[in-house]
């Protein structure tokens, strides 16, 4: 899978169909639960998914996660937000079908929501002590750079410094780019 996920870096359009066939079964039948059914709904979801993983395969890395689970959860977003849309249309008045199980997307969603936790989780633990610190002092904590600095006895441009490059190197973990 490591070749694969290599190739699929490279852009290289035999991973692709690879991969797609290794996949598809997978996607569709997500995307078609979440939608209750709907095939063609589901059938656009795991296109726009397969086109939204296409366009960012170039940052692939195995240590974020498995190429798989990414696609997966592009479809699951894209399914979700396709039901979504149906609500506020009926909402709205249009006539929508009627077949959307909000249990089923609930809890879909928070088995990706967990899946995003534990990739958060890996990439703080793989940061440094000191900027792993700086991060849950901020984050979790909710402390400003200078109450980081008055707390731990580090200077303020140490604790500003810390925390530019953690959140560089957890934007670079997760597949965000880079910070600017």
């Amino acid at each position: 899978m490591d070749d694969l996920v290599g190739r699929l870096r490279r852009r290289d359009p035999d991973a692709l169909a690879t991969f797609y066939d290794a996949t598809h079964r997978r996607a569709y039948g997500l995307a078609l639960r979440v939608l209750s059914g709907d095939a063609p709904a589901a059938e656009d979801a795991v296109q726009e998914g397969y086109l939204a993983f296409w366009k960012q395969s170039d940052r692939l890395s195995p240590d974020r996660g498995s190429a798989e689970g990414l696609l997966l959860t592009i479809v699951h977003r894209r399914a979700v937000e396709a039901v979504r849309s149906r609500i506020r249309r009926r909402e709205s008045g249009e006539a929508v079908p009627d077949r959307v199980d909000l249990h089923a997307i609930d809890l879909l969603e928070a088995v990706v929501t967990s899946m995003e936790a534990d990739r958060v989780r890996s990439a703080l633990l793989a940061l440094s002590p000191e900027h792993r610190e700086a991060v849950e002092l901020a984050y979790f904590a909710q402390l400003s750079h200078r109450e980081i600095a008055e707390r731990t006895g580090v200077p303020l441009g140490t604790v500003k410094s810390r925390m530019h490059h953690a959140i560089r190197a957890l934007r670079g973990s997760l597949g965000l780019g880079a910070a600017s």
